[in-house]
This record gives C-alpha cells, structure tokens and sequence, in this order.
C-alpha cells in the first residue's frame, strides 16, 4: 500500500501583519465627516487630486479612532475601482470595525453618480455579513466634500 506524503516546501506560507506604531491615545478621532475630509485631504497627492480619479479608505476601532488610511485604487479622469475584496481585507486585517470610504472627483463636481450609490450599497452589504460597518462615503475635490451619510443617502 502507498502512502501520499505532502510536501509542504510546495505550499506558500502566508502572512498577514499590521504594525500600529500610535499608542492608543494618540489615536486621531473621528466625530464628523469634516474630519475625515481633513484626513482624507491631507492624505492626497494634491497634484493629482483634480487629474484623476482616486478610491481610498479609512479604517477605526470601535471608539472611532483612525487605525489607516489606504489607497485602494487609482484609476481614469472618470472612475477608480473599488474593489470590495481588498477594502475589507485591509480591515479585517486591522481589526476594524468601521470603514469610511472616498474618492475624488476630478471634475470639481460633488454629486454622486448613480454608480456611487450602487457601489456605497454594495460596500454595505458586504460589511454587514462581515460585521463591519460602512460608516460613510464621501467624495471629495480641492474645494469640499459630499458625504452620503450626512446626505442621508447611506
């Protein structure tokens, strides 16, 4: 009788590792969407911010208090990809347990389209199997911001 060995040097080790160097209470917290317009302001290439399209988001713990920041795409003068898979992975990897996401418009305009509503629902959803909250999605030029929680459309 054969026996089936595994060779393990033939499996990919896989490693996943967030290092938070900001004690606890140096931790900046989030009250309004004005702050996270700040944050997400200051986080952009301001070069780039009317050129092209960009999807970021913030992650906080349960006291709101900002764990990261992450560029999740960089796309055209019309959208940027918000992949789901990685907007969650990041936050499960932090151990969030609320997601604010942005991206700008370079055309200076605030209103969201019909697939910035589409893609805020599905954000939604996603976090809620996850249980993650989706605490906003803004968008954001050089001038100001529309947040969809604030609006009441989230």
């Amino acid at each position: 009788m054969k026996t089936n060995k595994t060779n393990l040097s033939v499996v990919s080790e896989v490693k996943l590792s967030y290092i938070n160097r900001v004690k606890a209470n140096d931790r900046i917290k989030i009250g309004w969407s004005k702050d996270a317009y700040r944050l997400f302001k200051e986080s952009w290439d301001h070069g780039t911010i009317d050129a092209f399209e960009t999807f970021k988001a913030l992650y906080v713990n349960g006291a709101n208090q900002v764990l990261g920041i992450i560029t999740i795409s960089t796309g055209g003068i019309r959208y940027a990809l918000a992949d789901p898979a990685k907007v969650f992975c990041t936050a499960i990897k932090l151990h969030a347990s609320g997601i604010i996401l942005c991206h700008n418009h370079p055309s200076g305009t605030l209103k969201p389209s019909e697939q910035d509503k589409q893609l805020t629902e599905r954000m939604k959803h996603a976090g809620e199997v996850l249980g993650i909250t989706i605490l906003d999605h803004m968008i954001i030029t050089r001038e100001g911001y529309y947040s969809l929680a604030d609006e009441g459309v989230l």
